[in-house]
């Protein structure tokens, strides 16, 4: 796939501050599903070492608050102002996803790339923590780490070659995630869709110098990726 905003950042850059597939591969993919338009104000959820906020503002003219529980915000804002940006266009929090501090109606849009998984799964965080932070008309894109068929009850060789059953209880497949997702009153699932530059977007992780992208190697080598994929997400706040 041809991602001219990703290739704008170093692949040393990626490599250095990625927490999982290459997150502005997965990120330009997801904004293109979407018309966001430049100045809006964006909540990026779960935004890890700052990869895809700085994308998105410095890419996409966009105001975006980086919102992570473990990343450190110093740090993040050393790096978006390695990346031209002030801190009126990128600004780092420390904040957990169940406790956001912003004001309701205060973004135009939610985007949350490799980590929905982890806080969304229960059916009331969207409707209780997250939608009422969004306008009316607003829009969310996720893009979530997932299953292509649910198989908890009988999990291939593969998977088990680097994650344990309850670490593999947090990827599910599009139709247990519709089926969470509609649960929540006021949101209208736009589209929901298997994501192209997954295989691409693990390709890229897996060559990353990191004892984590070292423990995810052996399940990928051994055939993971036919059973996981990517679910990309478009809601509308109604």
């Amino acid at each position: 796939m041809n991602f001219p905003k990703a290739h704008t950042f170093p692949h040393s850059t990626m490599r250095e501050r990625s927490m999982g597939p290459n997150p502005l591969k997965l990120c330009e993919e997801l904004l293109g599903y979407a018309d966001i338009p430049a100045g809006s104000v964006i909540l990026d959820l779960g935004s890890g070492s700052g990869l895809t906020s700085a994308l998105m503002a410095r890419e996409c003219g966009l105001t975006v608050y980086a919102a992570d529980l473990w990343s450190d915000p110093s740090d993040n804002m050393r790096f978006f102002e390695e990346c031209g940006l002030t801190n009126r266009q990128a600004v780092p929090l420390k904040t957990d996803a169940t406790a956001l501090p912003f004001a309701h109606d205060f973004f135009d849009a939610v985007v949350s790339v490799d980590s929905y998984n982890y806080f969304g799964r229960d059916p009331g965080y969207l409707g209780e923590h997250l939608l009422p932070l969004v306008k009316r008309g607003g829009e969310l894109l996720f893009a979530i780490p997932g299953m292509v068929h649910d198989c908890h009850d009988d999990l291939p060789a593969c998977l088990l070659a680097s994650w344990t059953p309850a670490q593999l209880d947090y990827m599910h497949d599009m139709g247990w995630w519709r089926d969470n997702l509609s649960q929540t009153e006021g949101v209208e699932i736009v589209s929901m869709r298997e994501m192209a530059c997954t295989r691409e977007a693990w390709t890229d992780w897996i060559e990353c110098d990191n004892e984590y992208a070292e423990g995810d190697r052996a399940a990928v080598e051994a055939g993971a990726l036919d059973y996981l994929n990517t679910i990309a997400v478009r809601l509308r706040h109604r």
